[in-house]
């Protein structure tokens, strides 16, 4: 309390770190102001705008609450240091394939989310950018007004191509960014005194050209669901249980973002493209924006990084993985997809005291962890993630110790027959491979959980 930071202080021993979480503290205390505001947007009077953003990545300027917030400039993306940060992400990226493949990557594939974007003020931007060999040029203003291509003597090693995935959020909210990266893309593309094998972007514009007749067509590189459209849909047929072969689930998210975005075309079906960029990606980066939550957390990440690495595993016949970028840390390492998901699992769903907090919150936390074990079968059917000892362990903690069921079960039983459904779930699909008791006792615990919602309806 202030009687502590008192004493700190006159003892000398107060850190700038200390000072700041009491100023953190005091800016948080101050939480009416979400009313006051509220009231007087409600009279049309003026409310004061501040910049909104996340506590951990922004400090102390994102309170107190109760502002007009505003994100960022769309015109001043990617930030200086965002391209820092997207630059070395993309250089480690290919450094790791060169290392593993013993060749560079023709192609690599890069998710591009709005809401990341926003808190990281283009980061994702800065990988595209990386990748091909460019550089934001700035206006006096400060507004980024084009990107421009370094010269191959200058870079160092071949133009690298990119898959350029958007959200529908990012296609909406950074037009600007689209064109910008689609100009840039194209002239990498008719760079003609560039030889093909040091300019990839230039290669696949070629060979696409010769197959589809088109220019526009070969030179697209920035895909996304068609115009007003939002969402692969694969986390609603992995959450209904609707689909038979794993393969279904990459085809579903190619269907859904095959259409093509630029300065000339706005969702442009191109189904051909993708599947060519597709066929030639080494691996793709994903990079996660907060520490609130993760790969394992919500729906949205099996049901586009693991649906893409699925469609590239099933073009390429072999499995393919993604690179988990943690904008969160201070130095740029990617990790990859597996590694990234044994370690959320080991500290989150099979973190015996996450468990605890989650059992304690009731209803909602039951939710959560019926959330995450849908998760887990979505991973396992995209990205092939199907680690026997995340189901045992879980099964263990959640299902088979009777004091956490039984307040499952209680607080919300619908969520907690979904968990023992997943577990079933994976075993039948084979994502999992539990003895003949587990599943006779999962089995008589599901059916018992349907008689007892029957009987509540």
């Amino acid at each position: 309390g202030a009687c502590a930071e008192d004493a700190l202080r006159q003892a000398g021993g107060a850190t700038h770190e200390v000072e700041e979480a009491a100023r953190i503290r005091d800016l948080l205390r101050r939480n009416g102001e979400e009313l006051h505001s509220l009231l007087r947007a409600l009279n049309g009077e003026y409310v004061l705008p501040a910049p909104g953003g996340d506590l951990l990545r922004d400090g102390a300027g994102v309170l107190p609450t109760g502002r007009n917030i505003h994100a960022l400039d769309p015109y001043r993306v990617p930030s200086k240091a965002a391209m820092a940060r997207g630059l070395a992400a993309a250089e480690a990226a290919i450094e790791q394939h060169l290392r593993e493949a013993g060749s560079y990557p023709e192609t690599i594939a890069v998710n591009l989310w709005g809401l990341e974007a926003i808190k990281t003020r283009g980061e994702s931007v800065g990988v595209v950018l990386g990748l091909i060999g460019a550089r934001p040029t700035q206006e006096a203003t400060g507004r980024v007004v084009r990107f421009e291509l370094l010269p191959l003597e200058a870079l160092g090693r071949p133009r690298v191509d990119a898959l350029c995935s958007l959200s529908g959020i990012f296609r909406d909210t950074f037009a600007n960014v689209v064109e910008l990266l689609d100009d840039v893309l194209r002239r990498a593309a008719e760079a003609e005194d560039e030889p093909p094998e040091q300019n990839f972007v230039r290669k696949h514009f070629l060979e696409l050209q010769a197959a589809e007749g088109d220019a526009e067509a070969a030179g697209s590189r920035i895909f996304s669901n068609a115009a007003g459209e939002f969402g692969s849909l694969v986390n609603e047929r992995v959450s209904a249980g609707n689909w038979e072969q794993t393969d279904e689930l990459g085809e579903t998210w190619a269907q859904r973002n095959a259409f093509a975005f630029g300065r000339n075309q706005r969702g442009v079906e191109r189904r051909n493209v993708l599947d060519a960029l597709l066929a030639t990606s080494g691996s793709m980066v994903q990079l996660t924006d907060s520490v609130e939550y993760g790969l394992t957390d919500i729906q949205e990440y099996y049901a586009n990084t693991g649906a893409m690495v699925r469609k590239m595993g099933d073009l390429q016949g072999r499995k393919v993985s993604a690179l988990i970028v943690e904008t969160t840390q201070k130095e740029v390492r990617p990790r990859r997809l597996e590694a990234a998901l044994r370690l959320e699992y080991r500290t989150k769903l099979l973190n015996p005291k996450w468990a605890e907090a989650m059992v304690a919150q009731g209803s909602g936390g039951a939710f959560e962890v019926s959330q995450r074990m849908t998760a887990l079968v979505g991973w396992g059917a995209t990205a092939r993630f199907q680690e026997s000892w995340v189901y045992d362990q879980g099964v263990e903690q959640y299902v088979f110790d009777e004091e956490t069921a039984a307040k499952l079960r209680a607080s919300n039983p619908e969520a907690f027959r979904n968990v023992v459904g997943r577990f079933l779930e994976a075993s039948a699909r084979g994502m999992w491979a539990p003895e003949q008791e587990v599943i006779e006792r999962l089995q008589e615990t599901y059916e018992s959980l349907g008689d007892e919602l029957e009987g509540m309806a």
